[in-house]
Parts: C-alpha cells; structure tokens; sequence
C-alpha cells in the first residue's frame, strides 16, 4: 500500500507530465519524428545540473555519488532489475555498474518542487541514442533538484525467453 505523501507526489507527477506548462520545453506534436532519434532541448542549468552529475558518477561507476542524487526514498526501475528504493539500496544496484555515457533531454516541465526529464542516452555525445529515460525530480522549496525515480529502458527489443515449464 501506497502511503499518503507517496501517492499526493505520483499525482503531482502525473500532472505535470499531463498538463504542458508555459516553461515546458518540447517539440510540437507535428513537428516530431514518428521513428528518427528525437530532437535535444536545452534544460535551465538547475536540471542539466541533475543530467552533468548523473554522467560523472556513471562514468567513475562510483555507486555512492550516484547514490546521493536521488531522494531518500528515489527509486530506480531499470529492465532486468529488480526496483529499488532508498539510496542504499540504490548505491548496491549501481555498485560495480558504469562506463560510457551521455544523456541528452527531448522535454523537461518543472514546477516549484516536482518536475521531470524525459531524454535518451548514448556512449558518447552525437551518437544515436541507445536507450531513453524518465526522470522524476523533486526538491524542497528553493533546494537543488533530486531524482525522485529513474526509469530507463534500450532501444533494443527484449530477447524473447522460452516459456517455463
């Protein structure tokens, strides 16, 4: 079961990815690629300042500044993992994880103290996206900007795997 201050965030989330704001930034619907590599928008420096970090601490694969980017309840939802939530559990996901990596934002809202990234990720900067990502920020009033829940995925269509039995 969901707890209170758990379920009010989801629903400010939600609202902010289903309601554009005057601040938002994206691409108009017909202006959008229906199967091409979306287009890059710029991020305020505060938001960028989320992505910056999240490529140093990867590409040290130091699992503890990864750690200390998200909320103390963030989550991550990465395919093949299990979820996991609260920053120990996080350093243990990304312990022993990292390399190449460069993000790259397609839209971005973000309000007094929740907002969001919605972006892809490749090796190196100008190559093809890999794989794309959501991250949900949060932060106290006037605070720097933490990673409430990362969610990812590749480009690459799962593997099918035979059917137990």
């Amino acid at each position: 079961m969901l707890n209170r201050r758990y379920t009010q965030w989801l629903v400010a989330i939600a609202a902010l990815l289903l309601a554009p704001r005057a601040d938002a930034q994206s691409v108009p619907q017909q202006q959008q690629p229906s199967v091409q590599q979306q287009p890059s928008v710029t991020l305020p420096p505060e938001l960028a300042r989320v992505l910056r970090d999240y490529e140093k601490g990867w590409q040290a694969r130091d699992a503890a500044a990864l750690a200390r980017l998200f909320t103390e309840d963030g989550m991550t939802l990465s395919p093949g993992q299990p979820a996991r939530r609260g920053r120990t559990a996080i350093q243990e996901g990304y312990s022993g994880r990292g390399g190449l990596l460069s993000l790259r934002a397609f839209a971005y809202a973000a309000d007094d103290t929740v907002g969001y990234i919605i972006g892809g990720y490749s090796e190196q900067p100008g190559q093809p996206d890999i794989g794309k990502f959501v991250l949900a920020l949060r932060r106290t009033p006037g605070g720097p900007w933490r990673i409430a829940a990362d969610i990812d995925n590749g480009n690459q269509p799962p593997r099918m795997r035979p059917p137990a039995g």
